[in-house]
């Protein structure tokens, strides 16, 4: 089991002795999203994988979040935000800008990145390093940017 997968077992068990219902429900359906991939990949999953998991939930609950916003409903919005809260609780420390634009221009440097078609190699590169970190859509659009 990974490493993430170790603290967010220790984490459900906490929940589950303090009774605490909702983030127990958040941290239960991590689990579920972990445990479906690895059934569906035949294989454990490392950090790597866990990482890209939890930053697609973040980001899907995000999208919940405008959607709920946007139709007036604030507290189906509260209900996401605080599902966010406790997934971020496994993601890594985030980036600030200025370490955002630092890593694109090294990638860019690295790969030796012209134009806007060199953009997979540069984000090939960006990924591992930014997975769960940044929003890679932001990410991405940085590397159009210092490309154009």
């Amino acid at each position: 089991m990974s490493e993430l997968g170790t603290q967010l077992s220790d984490a459900v068990k906490a929940a589950m002795r303090a009774g605490d219902k909702p983030r127990l429900g958040t941290l239960r359906m991590i689990s579920a999203a972990i445990k479906q991939k690895e059934v569906d990949e035949r294989r454990t999953l490392d950090d790597a994988d866990v990482l890209a998991i939890l930053d697609k939930m973040v980001k899907q609950r995000r999208e919940s979040i405008e959607q709920y916003e946007a139709a007036g409903r604030a507290e189906l919005a509260a209900a996401e935000k605080a599902e966010i809260e406790v997934i971020g609780e496994f993601l890594p420390k985030a980036l600030d800008e200025a370490e955002i634009d630092a890593r694109v221009a090294a990638a860019i440097e690295q790969t030796a990145a012209e134009s806007v078609r060199d953009m997979g190699r540069v984000m090939a590169v960006l990924k591992p390093q930014m997975q769960g970190r940044a929003d890679m859509s932001a990410v991405s659009a940085r590397v159009k940017q210092h490309l154009a």
